[in-house]
């Protein structure tokens, strides 16, 4: 498949570095708008990225509409408490740890994903293809950083995926990946703590530590 030849955008000016060392999942966003010119951006980022036999079967769904996103956001509170209740046997608010960072600002993005300016559905044109849906993915979320606009990776539950289906008349035949909600951060960008390369990288086998761990 071929495509068109893009140059980069003036505006993704940050430092590669700056941009993987500071992205962090943001689930607290404003309301405020997110324009064209800056969606035209990431999701041209998006389509530059490597795929397999550049076949480029990523196909991303963009909600903007105010009433669409209300809609879907019902749904995927429904599907978060769907998958907290057959992994964890969580039901309402109260079960979920206070303590536990991650899952309360998990929790409080189930609620307010009505509220993002933007939510973006990842799919593929055929089933078994996430090889080549995730590193546009990336892509995409590293031009959001860069914009400083933030973004999260989540997912949905089986219990709703037919009524997401129906309610944007999404084919049959296309896989969905993942969700994506943009906007800009109730809060701020980087650092992380992630576990040292070291202990995640071998080196010609499995469990040999790379020369610098």
């Amino acid at each position: 498949m071929t495509g068109i030849r893009l140059e980069p955008p003036a505006r993704l000016n940050m430092n590669i570095g700056e941009a993987m060392f500071t992205q962090r999942a943001i689930r607290r966003l404003k309301p405020d708008p997110i324009g064209d010119e800056e969606l035209k951006i990431i999701m041209d980022a998006a389509s530059k990225a490597p795929n397999g036999g550049n076949e480029q079967p990523v196909r991303f769904f963009v909600i903007r509409a105010r009433e669409k996103i209300r809609a879907f956001g019902a749904l995927y509170h429904e599907a978060w408490w769907a998958k907290r209740l057959e992994q964890r046997g969580w039901s309402k608010p109260e079960d979920v740890p206070k303590e536990d960072k991650v899952y309360q600002s998990a929790m409080l993005l189930a609620d307010e994903m009505r509220d993002a300016p933007v939510v973006i559905l990842a799919f593929s044109l055929a089933k078994g293809r996430a090889n080549s849906v995730f590193p546009p993915v990336q892509n995409l979320l590293l031009a959001a950083r860069a914009l400083g606009i933030g973004s999260t990776l989540t997912t949905l539950h089986p219990k709703v995926m037919e009524r997401v289906y129906e309610m944007f008349s999404i084919p049959g035949e296309v896989e969905f990946h993942c969700c994506i909600p943009l906007g800009y951060p109730r809060g701020r960008f980087g650092p992380t703590s992630r576990l040292p390369a070291g202990q995640t990288t071998f080196y010609d086998e499995w469990d040999h530590p790379p020369p610098w761990a």
